[in-house]
């Protein structure tokens, strides 16, 4: 049976000449039988390798075929990679496929490369949606590349939504009743009049400010500020019903969209209806308040009248008091004047009641 075997290998005759390779250890010939042995080795290594192969073949076979028919330049190797780097091999095909199908660039240098797909797919980002967004924007002629199209979808934005919102402009309410909870806007023109004012504004997704441009929030925060601004600088509510494009004028005039994610196509004026006459309310609220002070004042010097009086019946009393105190001490001085014979009964110097 182990001459058979050797047979087979192709050793040589010297080896299998011999009743059994025991003899030939016996015999001395030491270089003939590690040779075979390394042979047996060798054969045992590529029978291993074809085997792990042949997994590899039955497992991603059917993917690399497809990928191999579409000239997507995905190799069995970058297969086996992905195997133990724990990357999708269907997401990574699939994206190559459609990149090849759609004519985009897939060079290993500078286009769509299956390493930098499996590096995106590792760092956590949406392969597919990536993909998506630049034959998108292939097919709309607008300039994306992958690195860009990568590095929007790291930073937490739908990359094909904006490439979309590029192609297909969106319209936004200002103000937005889900955001705010409002329907309209609150302006008072100069002869105090109330216009509530209801906008739609159509952006479209500037590519290029994506990363670290400010969202829709902004831009309606913007929208809704220069509408007060412009309502609020016309002379009459009438000017502002005659003419609402002169809002729309206005407000597109200020460049609204810097440093935004979007650009401001138009500014439509949906509604605007008439509310209260704040002015008029402003001033009868005024004339109130200016009659509350009025009568506030009064009564302090009403009161300040009355504080006074009481306090001129006090010194008036206070100098009754001091009178009468000075009127006893009369009799007191003239008896003692009497006393002390300063005067005497009949004292031609006094008057006459005063010397009885």
């Amino acid at each position: 049976m182990l001459a058979a075997f050797e047979r087979v290998l192709g050793l040589p005759d010297a080896w299998y000449s011999a009743p059994s390779a025991g003899v030939l250890l016996a015999q001395g010939d030491e270089p003939t039988s590690m040779y075979g042995i390394a042979i047996i080795v060798g054969i045992l290594v590529a029978l291993v390798f074809v085997a792990i192969l042949g997994f590899f073949l039955i497992q991603y076979g059917k993917l690399w075929f497809q990928a191999f028919m579409s000239e997507a330049d995905v190799k069995l190797a970058n297969l086996i990679r992905m195997h133990f780097t724990k990357v999708n091999p269907n997401v990574i095909v699939q994206a190559k496929v459609m990149a090849a199908q759609a004519k985009l660039n897939i060079s290993r240098s500078d286009g769509i490369s299956t390493h930098r797909l499996e590096a995106h797919y590792l760092a956590g980002g949406n392969v597919m949606n990536v993909i998506h967004a630049i034959i998108a924007a292939h097919r709309a002629r607008i300039p994306l590349d992958f690195d860009q199209a990568a590095a929007i979808d790291l930073a937490g934005r739908d990359v094909l939504d904006a490439v979309q919102t590029s192609v297909y402009p969106k319209v936004i309410d200002c103000p937005d009743p889900k955001r705010s909870g409002k329907t309209t806007l609150s302006a008072i023109t100069k002869n105090g009049i109330e216009l509530r004012v209801r906008a739609r504004v159509t952006v479209r997704t500037n590519i290029e400010q994506l990363i670290g441009g400010a969202t829709e929030d902004t831009v309606i925060a913007r929208v809704g500020e220069a509408i007060i601004s412009s309502i609020g600088s016309a002379a009459s509510h009438f000017d502002v019903l005659e003419n609402p494009d002169m809002i729309t004028r206005v407000v597109l005039s200020r460049a609204l969209d810097a440093q935004t994610a979007f650009e401001i196509v138009s500014i439509d004026i949906a509604d605007i209806d008439v509310g209260e006459n704040i002015g008029a309310r402003l001033q009868s609220d005024q004339a109130e308040a200016d009659t509350r002070v009025a009568r506030a004042q009064a009564e302090r010097r009403r009161a300040e009248a009355i504080a006074q009086e009481q306090q001129m019946k006090a010194r008036v009393s206070e100098n009754r008091s001091r009178l009468v105190l000075a009127e006893a001490e009369v009799p007191k001085a003239m008896a003692e004047a009497f006393q002390a014979g300063r005067i005497g009964a009949t004292d031609s110097s006094l008057p006459m009641d005063q010397a009885t």
